[in-house]
């Protein structure tokens, strides 16, 4: 029987040669860079107006439910007004330029809620009489608003006995 021992002919492990693979520590090496470059790219995309526009919907869902919620625990009524509070940089719109922001009209001045957008681009659009109701009933009517950025529209809307609720609509097409 064929042993490994010094003078034997016979190699029972094949001798490594150069060049067939590679190692684990470069296997190991090719991998972090890849992730290194796929984190960086990541980083290099922007914000897209779709992704911005569905951030200020969710935000101002979430406000329009803290109003609703603060209305019917004080028992004053409380409505929204789009464009009429001060823009996103805190300074009031010069003359004759539409208001940016928005205002919640009825709230007590203890826990003021914001009144900007996150970016000044955004627009509201609410049906006649131009603003919404936030309580202190129970039961609203159907409420609807429209967001728009650039081409993207999207809704925030509430059937008046379930919460604001964001949806998407189709992109609006160039004029």
């Amino acid at each position: 029987m064929p042993t490994s021992v010094p003078g034997n002919k016979r190699v029972f492990w094949p001798a490594r040669r150069p060049g067939r693979g590679f190692t684990l520590l470069e296997l190991l090496l090719v991998l972090a860079l890849v992730a290194i470059m796929a984190g960086l790219a990541s980083l290099a995309l922007r914000d897209n107006s779709a992704t911005q526009l569905e951030r200020e919907a969710v935000r101002l869902a979430a406000l329009l439910e803290m109003a609703r919620a603060e209305s019917r625990v004080s028992g004053t009524a409380v409505r929204w007004v789009p464009g009429a509070g001060p823009t996103a940089t805190g300074q009031r719109t010069p003359e004759g330029a539409a208001p940016a922001g928005f205002r919640f009209v009825g709230l007590s001045g203890q826990n003021p809620l914001p009144s900007h957008w996150l970016d000044e681009r955004v627009n509201a659009e609410v049906a006649a009489p131009g603003w919404l109701s936030l309580g202190p009933e129970a039961i609203l009517p159907q409420q609807r608003v429209l967001l728009r950025l650039e081409d993207q529209q999207i809704e925030v809307s509430s059937d008046g006995l379930g919460p604001f609720n964001v949806g998407s609509l189709p992109a609006t097409p160039p004029p």
